[in-house]
């Protein structure tokens, strides 16, 4: 009921403009894999489709204290969000079986192969996921780009601003070649790469062949030494004065 009310709201603060929407099918299970360039990826993406698409959310927006964490916490919600631990291990296995169980019962599952945010607006090396996803489930992939998502809001900005935002969308992908080799990794690296090159093919973003959690921990710890140099320069006293 929140995005129902929201939505429209939501519409014309962004005016998204659209490429492609006749390739999400009407009904039945499919994948929307999507680059991932801002927070509000998840909320604008759903504003363009007639249909409820599901994400995975970080466990920690829905349990947030006070009036600002239910509001958020229920807004999770009314998009279709669905919290999960992204702490890696088992964790991970849970959040492909919360997709499965998405896709099994016919629905949108939206995934960012990527598994996180690009930390400066090129596209990362895909995690095999959702290839596993594609190849466990039978599902068309749907490749989606995000347009703009970045400069509307940059990493730190929490209010994004209000300017307009494409989602384009390309030719479902079928990977029914593939079937019963999901546990070959082979297979789900190569499954994976072509649905990143059919990303990259719509948003014409750069590409980098690294993780984008390894690329975000780099940049963090060259941060953290330009602080700790900054620091010890402060600190240094100057020489006193000989007689």
């Amino acid at each position: 009921m929140r995005y129902v009310l929201a939505g429209p709201l939501l519409k014309a603060y962004f005016r998204p403009w659209t490429k492609g929407l006749e390739n999400v099918p009407t009904d039945g299970p499919a994948i929307l894999a999507s680059n991932h360039l801002a927070v509000i990826d998840s909320f604008v993406l759903p504003l363009v489709l007639e249909r409820q698409v599901q994400f995975l959310g970080k466990s920690d927006y829905f349990t947030g204290a006070g009036a600002k964490g239910r509001l958020v916490a229920g807004f999770m919600r009314g998009v279709g969000t669905i919290p999960v631990d992204r702490s890696g291990g088992k964790a991970s296995e849970a959040a492909l079986d919360t997709g499965l169980r998405v896709l099994k019962q016919g629905g949108l599952f939206g995934i960012y192969p990527e598994g996180t945010r690009s930390p400066d607006g090129r596209m990362y090396r895909g995690k095999t996921g959702v290839a596993r996803l594609a190849l466990e489930s039978g599902a068309p992939v749907v490749p989606v780009a995000m347009v703009g998502t970045d400069k509307a809001q940059k990493v730190g900005q929490v209010v994004p601003k209000p300017i307009p935002i494409g989602i384009v969308m390309g030719e479902p992908l079928d990977f029914s070649r593939y079937k019963g080799m999901e546990n070959d990794r082979f297979v789900l690296r190569s499954v994976t790469d072509e649905i990143v090159y059919a990303i990259l093919r719509l948003s014409e973003q750069e590409y980098v062949d690294i993780y984008a959690a390894t690329a975000k921990a780099r940049i963090a710890a060259e941060k953290a030494a330009e602080r700790r140099t900054v620091e010890e320069a402060a600190g240094e006293q100057p020489a006193a004065d000989q007689d």
